[in-house]
């Protein structure tokens, strides 16, 4: 991609609107879809950080699902198989919850339905130690 592709690129203006770092800004759409994979196949290994951690790899899906309101259709139509494969994966991993992990107050405040942003609404079947640690003490 062009620097002048770069500079038109509704996802990557949106990542930099928001503060994200460069290295999310640089891999755009495509990228923040490869980290959600990777987030997927650390947690089908089993989870081995603890809340902190899980919960600034969530937030990535969040921001996936946040540039999926700018992201021209020809970005999403590309990527498209690829979130929903990582989503039911993902999906099957996870026990659900009744309370958003992020905290009631943070889910109301931000709109976070467990329809909708299913995500934080769920523990992996597999927690490390260090993740079942942290859960059990919040």
């Amino acid at each position: 991609m062009t620097q002048n592709e770069c500079m038109t690129d509704p996802v990557r203006d949106y990542l930099r609107e928001k503060g994200c770092g460069e290295h999310l800004v640089s891999g755009g759409f495509a990228g923040l879809v490869e980290n959600w994979e990777k987030v997927v196949d650390t947690v089908e290994r089993g989870y081995n950080l603890g809340l902190d951690d899980f919960l600034n790899d969530l937030d990535a899906r969040q921001l996936l699902e946040e540039v999926l309101s700018v992201a021209v259709p020809e970005q999403i139509a590309q990527q498209l198989n690829r979130i929903q494969l990582a989503d039911a994966k993902m999906k099957a991993l996870l026990i659900p919850t009744e309370e958003c992990l992020w905290g009631d107050e943070v889910a109301e405040e931000e709109g976070w339905t467990p329809e909708q942003n299913w995500w934080y609404f769920g523990i992996p079947r597999n927690a490390g130690e260090a993740l079942q640690e942290d859960l059990n003490a919040a």
